[in-house]
């Protein structure tokens, strides 16, 4: 599928929407503060991004792919199981603690039954991603699907811990935590 390709100034609005979203959410994104935010007027804003829920799909769509670039292949058989979980651990702990805000996934998730369609369908398939990702990263030796599912929730709700607690070493601690449960499942 190709993606289509956006001007400087789309891409611009679609990072500030971006951090917008994993700071407070789809309705802390307002097209006057966007247009602030890049220096352009209001009516350009709806130029590059008629409806702001086009402008939300287009934002999960491009976070889910920088994810799927960061995370790799799932099966590389130069890797083993840890070093996979390992790096969908550190996607979560550098989106907080090095980008200063969480997971977008985690941002909308919340609230994904308020979220116009495209949003919510973008924000379902982005999760549906990292959950079909993580059960092929951790084999054929584990219950898959549940270990992922399970995965996914911890890292999740780590990040709503450290956010809330202001301990970042929580990540490390769930990281921990969750290789020696793989391992157990060897």
């Amino acid at each position: 599928m190709t993606r289509p390709h956006y001007s400087e100034k789309a891409l611009e609005i679609l990072d500030a929407a971006e951090i917008r979203m994993r700071r407070g959410g789809f309705d802390a994104v307002s097209y006057r503060d966007l247009a602030a935010d890049v220096g352009i007027k209001g009516s350009s804003v709806h130029y590059h991004f008629p409806k702001k829920s086009n402008l939300g799909k287009v934002v999960v769509e491009r976070y889910a792919e920088r994810i799927l670039t960061a995370l790799g292949a799932p099966d590389d058989p130069q890797e083993d199981v840890q070093d996979r979980i390992h790096r969908l651990c550190l996607i979560y702990q550098d989106a907080l603690i090095e980008d200063g805000v969480p997971c977008l996934c985690c941002a909308l998730g919340s609230e994904t039954l308020d979220l116009p369609s495209p949003v919510a369908e973008a924000v379902n398939h982005f999760v549906t991603f990292l959950m079909d990702w993580t059960t092929i990263a951790l084999g054929q030796n584990h219950s898959s699907a549940a270990m992922a599912r399970h995965i996914i929730g911890a890292l999740q709700g780590t990040t709503l811990l450290v956010l809330v607690m202001k301990q970042p070493d929580l990540f490390q601690e769930t990281e921990t935590v969750l290789l020696k449960l793989i391992a157990t499942e060897v």
